[in-house]
């Protein structure tokens, strides 16, 4: 994968989306990628929509999933201007009073268009130090590759198995952080999550945001990620909550959760449907 990877790096954006195009129809039609995963995530969250509305929006998630392959290949060559022209920040501003005072902040949002320029981008569109927390990823030459690609402007990469450590570190020192983390993905343990409603189901969602938001008193903000033409992006900072420890608990998860959902609600084509969300039932 990485010798077939690296070569096509080189290419500009729109010849990869020339690929993108010619590779749609192999993976909707031919290899039919978790399609039925993807049609069951769609017809239980929007049970209002007609199978034509239904079948419209899948395509257009496949057609986008592949503009993600091909804009994640150039985004492995791509410079910090070309990152910037792409994927801009509109009001990085809102944080700023935060840097000042040595303050961290928790950026939340999810698997919603590209979050892997926002990966890339993090650590020189802040002043306070980029911090992508994610799953693991095995070390074999493209986990290596991705891990060193996403972090080659500054963005530290934490595993979420050692998020606690080096949170309490930064903490400790006063480093002012901007933790970047999804919450959309499927918690293991349905005991230790935080269960709510979402896209008209009832959904366990992760609690790690909100339980760090508690611990440090760290404001946590949503950021939704606009798709305005293919291939650029604009993110917009909103707070979800300035004072986490005078929250009740799961407050701040459930004020995400349904600013997430209005976003999907609105461009639904943008989310990662084919992602196995629901493998937990609350009993």
């Amino acid at each position: 994968m990485y010798c077939l990877i690296m070569p096509l790096a080189w290419l500009p954006l729109w010849v990869l989306y020339i690929l993108s195009d010619l590779l749609y129809p192999m993976v909707y039609y031919v290899v039919r990628y978790r399609r039925k995963v993807t049609r069951t995530n769609l017809t239980k969250s929007f049970p209002s929509k007609s199978e034509k509305e239904i079948v419209a929006i899948e395509k257009a998630y496949y057609r986008h999933i592949c503009d993600l392959l091909a804009e994640g290949v150039w985004g492995l060559r791509a410079t910090p201007e070309q990152l910037f022209a792409h994927y801009r920040i509109e009001n990085r501003e809102l944080l700023t009073p935060f840097f000042d005072e040595g303050k961290s902040v928790i950026l939340m949002s999810a698997h919603y268009n590209n979050w892997e320029m926002m990966i890339a981008s993090l650590n020189f569109q802040l002043l306070h130090h980029g911090v992508g927390v994610g799953k693991h990823i095995v070390q074999k030459p493209f986990g290596r590759l991705l891990t060193q690609k996403r972090a080659r402007y500054g963005t530290e990469i934490v595993d979420n198995t050692d998020v606690r450590r080096v949170m309490e570190f930064y903490d400790r020192y006063k480093v002012p952080a901007a933790w970047m983390m999804l919450g959309d993905q499927s918690p293991h343990d349905r005991k230790k999550s935080l269960w709510t409603r979402f896209l008209n189901q009832e959904t366990a969602f992760i609690f790690g945001s909100e339980h760090f938001a508690h611990k440090y008193d760290y404001p946590v903000f949503y950021y939704s990620v606009e798709k305005t033409k293919r291939g650029y992006y604009t993110v917009r900072f909103e707070p979800l909550s300035l004072c986490p420890t005078k929250e009740n608990e799961g407050d701040i998860t459930r004020r995400y959760a349904a600013r997430l959902e209005k976003t999907i609600n609105e461009k639904p084509q943008y989310w990662l449907w084919s992602h196995r969300r629901w493998k937990l039932v609350k009993k």
